[in-house]
């Protein structure tokens, strides 16, 4: 099969040939059709994932069809289609898991990191690992709703808003364009925060009801005015950038960070107890909460917006969502 690795830390991704992987107990092997380009990949080429045993293949957003089921695994079956995320499976036995945080597990194997990933013409996953996908999604669909997607869907409906609530999302980018569409199809009043007023005309189309520019306005004033906000997801990877917003949050309000940044978040202690604010990181979820995001985003019509790369190019596909310019996700096929 043709595969993109990366061959140690720090290196740089190659198309190689290399065997099919054998299927094993509790583990399907899955030929992919499409796999999503997450900037969280850059943690595996530059070397900044602990425990990384390279060669590696990256790649966490696959959707694809199960060509063999290993022993002990049910229900699944060959020929069904299935998507893997981030979340490959739990050990059942650290304490987060004995809590029922599957997706804090300690140990933790990570899609693409812990073992091979879709960037590949086929991949062993374990059988823990997988959601089903909906008849009405295309593979190029699917994929990138197992990362992003899940990721804005699952913390939006963990947020405490409620139908009605007025929502903030800020970046309209990779993450925040289907934060957007989720927060509108939730029935939340959508206002959408980005820098300038390029963004603006696609978060309305989006189904923002609201776009709050902020090089022009002070996002935090223009939510109060509204009335204050029930949540703010922030996407933006920028702690700076989130550290302004605690303020436009209403009574109880609850900040929702899922952008990833080294740079602190610094907030006022009187802005967080003055009207019982919070602060909360997300990260993705389950097998079973990607596919919950499958289905409501075909019952609801999300849908991602992509730029696709045959597995040749994918190189030039990592650059290109590296380079901040993709609108908004990358996806491999393998067709």
């Amino acid at each position: 099969m043709k595969a993109i690795q990366v061959t140690k830390a720090g290196g740089v991704l190659e198309l190689v040939d290399r065997d099919i992987p054998e299927v094993k107990r509790d583990w399907v092997l899955i030929k992919v059709q499409a796999c999503g380009v997450c900037h969280s990949d850059m943690l595996l080429k530059e070397g900044l994932w602990p425990g990384v045993v390279y060669p590696r293949v990256p790649g966490h957003e696959v959707a694809g069809v199960i060509d063999q089921v290993g022993p002990n695994v049910k229900p699944w079956t060959k020929g069904q289609r299935v998507g893997v995320g981030w979340y490959g499976g739990h050990c059942g036995i650290c304490e987060p898991c004995r809590r029922g945080e599957l997706a804090l597990c300690l140990v933790g194997p990570v899609t693409g990191f812990s073992h091979d990933g879709g960037y590949a013409e086929y991949m062993i996953a374990p059988a823990q690992s997988l959601a089903a996908i909906p008849d009405d999604l295309t593979p190029e669909e699917a994929a990138p709703l197992m990362c992003a997607g899940i990721t804005t869907y699952n913390a939006l409906r963990n947020s405490g808003a409620r139908p009605g609530d007025l929502v903030a999302i800020q970046a309209i980018g990779g993450l925040g364009h289907l934060a957007v569409q989720f927060a509108n199809k939730f029935g939340y009043r959508t206002v959408a925060i980005g820098r300038g007023t390029d963004a603006k005309a696609l978060a309305l189309k989006l189904g923002a009801h609201a776009y709050i520019d902020s090089e022009a306005l002070n996002p935090a004033a223009e939510l109060q005015k509204m009335g204050g906000a029930k949540a703010i997801l922030s996407t933006a990877p920028s702690g700076k950038a989130m550290s302004g917003l605690v303020d436009g949050l209403g009574v109880l309000g609850k900040l929702m960070v899922i952008g990833a940044s080294a740079d602190p978040i610094e907030v006022p202690p009187i802005s967080l107890i003055g009207g019982k604010r919070s602060i909360q990181g997300w990260a993705a979820g389950t097998s079973i909460d990607s596919e919950d995001t499958l289905r409501f985003s075909t019952l609801a019509g999300v849908r991602p917006m992509i730029e696709k790369f045959p597995l040749a190019r994918g190189v030039e596909a990592y650059d290109r969502m590296m380079s901040g310019k993709a609108r908004f996700r990358v996806v491999l096929t393998m067709e």
